[in-house]
């Protein structure tokens, strides 16, 4: 399946809280990145891969209309206070228009991506959508990168908590820590590069999920 797909988005989200706090979205970051430049990917003079030049980008903050949790605040860098000082606006159909013009700006086939995108991310945004009685194309195509790189992995490592977050394996694959943890964009691009690392073996997985099969995390 994955030779039919021609854009990945690159999806995060940050949010007020975990999934039992019915959380709302606080931030919502895609970065579009075309097969071609995940296939054949670019390194410096050191031989570390480099992100893509051709990036399309789309990256919002978001008032989430309720308060954010202790810990999603300082984990995020995000408050109630700093979303309303800047005068953010909600999850609205204006914000639901610009995700769909961005999403059909890409060559198509897309499939969308988010590590620990089945149990967080997809969930919370069906969720969002379909309170503005809005949703994806059902035929959308969906990758967890997490079960991704899970299934990677060797079978005896996988026991080890937290081996597979994203800046475990981003520390395994270039040897430090991660830009911008847990700002959007920088977890987008963090994902973007160890994606490519494993290019290869991820494209040809078939671990995919279409958009009508994910369940909204809460109602």
């Amino acid at each position: 399946m994955s030779g039919e797909v021609k854009t990945f988005v690159f999806l995060d989200l940050e949010a007020t809280g975990l999934n039992r706090d019915l959380p709302k979205i606080t931030e919502i970051c895609l970065i579009a990145v075309h097969v071609s430049s995940l296939e054949n990917s670019v390194t410096d003079e050191s031989g570390e891969v480099q992100l893509p030049r051709v990036m399309d980008k789309l990256c919002l903050c978001v008032d989430p209309g309720k308060p954010l949790t202790e810990g999603a605040s300082t984990i995020t860098g995000l408050s109630n206070k700093n979303l309303n000082d800047s005068e953010k606006q909600k999850f609205d159909t204006n914000l639901i228009k610009s995700i769909n013009q961005f999403v059909d700006r890409q060559a198509k086939p897309v499939c969308l991506v988010a590590h620990n995108g089945f149990f967080y991310d997809f969930p919370l945004l069906k969720t969002e959508l379909q309170q503005q009685n809005e949703d994806f194309p059902g035929t959308m195509l969906c990758l967890d990168s997490l079960q991704a790189f899970r299934k990677l992995d060797d079978p005896t490592a996988k026991k080890v908590k937290g081996r597979h977050t994203l800046s475990e394996i981003y520390k395994r694959s270039f040897g430090k820590e991660p830009n911008y943890p847990h700002f959007a964009e920088g977890d987008v691009l963090t994902l973007i590069a160890v994606f490519i690392c494993q290019a290869r073996q991820l494209l040809d997985m078939s671990s995919y999920k279409t958009w009508e099969q994910i369940k909204p995390m809460y109602t």
